[in-house]
């Protein structure tokens, strides 16, 4: 696919996740008397990723995450050349979300910004928890994340159904994890809301980059090393089966 295409669809589906899961979480979680609360909030987020790999996995291969960029690229399912376009256009999308998010929410008399869903831990964790207790719930929740989106993309997984593995799983580690740091697991959604927040969320993002990239990277290295099929060696001219189905968006050569 056009790379140009790719990185327009990357951009949109990020700031359709950040503007959907933070907005949930801002608009409409702590509404009087019908706050959606924790539940609902995983769910938006899980809704955004479904929604969006129906919508452009076939432009792009809807990653919406710096995270499971670069876990797709350590299993070899994505192009290192790709890589930082791509991670760009993420960010990007992310900011332009929480802009979007910003400008309706200031709309409602006596607006606070407060942490404006921006994760964080210690003081700025929901439950208080500590920094070691936050690092390691977002790389355990990255890197079964992205062995979800490994494993139901590959060729063996049954077709057609990777959007609803992956959405419901993003949904999951939310209900696991909102309490402990507003739940992460993807640079680029915690990077949006903390450029308007400001002050201690620009001085914890490096948690919310460092964890989620740790836990792809090793769930990127476990599923290629231990899962993938490999091709069995032979001296007959038989077509070796690929690893994995190509991600939308991508090609097995790409």
């Amino acid at each position: 696919m056009n790379l140009s295409k790719s990185l327009f669809a990357e951009f949109f589906g990020t700031a359709w996740l950040v503007f959907g899961g933070c907005g949930a979480a801002v608009l409409a979680a702590g509404f009087p008397g019908l706050g959606i609360g924790f539940a609902g909030v995983a769910l938006a987020f899980g809704l955004t990723v479904l929604t969006m790999a129906y919508a452009i996995g076939h432009i792009s291969g809807c990653h919406l995450n710096p995270a499971v960029s670069i876990g797709l690229v350590v299993g070899r399912r994505f192009p290192l050349a790709r890589l930082l376009p791509y991670i760009v256009a993420q960010l990007f999308g992310g900011f332009v979300g929480a802009a979007a998010l910003l400008v309706i929410a200031r709309g409602k008399p006596g607006f606070v910004l407060g942490n404006f869903a921006a994760n964080g831990y210690g003081a700025h964790s929901p439950g208080g928890y500590n920094l070691q207790a936050c690092f390691v719930a977002e790389m355990v929740l990255t890197f079964f994340f992205l062995l979800i989106i490994l494993g139901s993309t590959d060729v063996r997984a049954p077709k057609g159904f990777a959007p609803l593995a992956i959405g419901l799983g993003l949904t999951l580690i939310h209900l696991i994890g909102i309490p402990v740091t507003n739940l992460s697991v993807n640079p680029a959604r915690s990077t949006g809301p903390a450029l308007f927040v400001r002050g201690w969320a620009l001085s914890q993002l490096w948690l919310f980059w460092a964890a989620p990239i740790a836990g792809a990277l090793l769930a990127g290295l476990i599923y290629h090393n231990f899962f993938a099929e490999k091709p069995v060696p032979t001296s007959h001219a038989v077509p070796a089966k690929p690893e994995y189905e190509p991600l939308p968006g991508t090609s097995a050569g790409d």
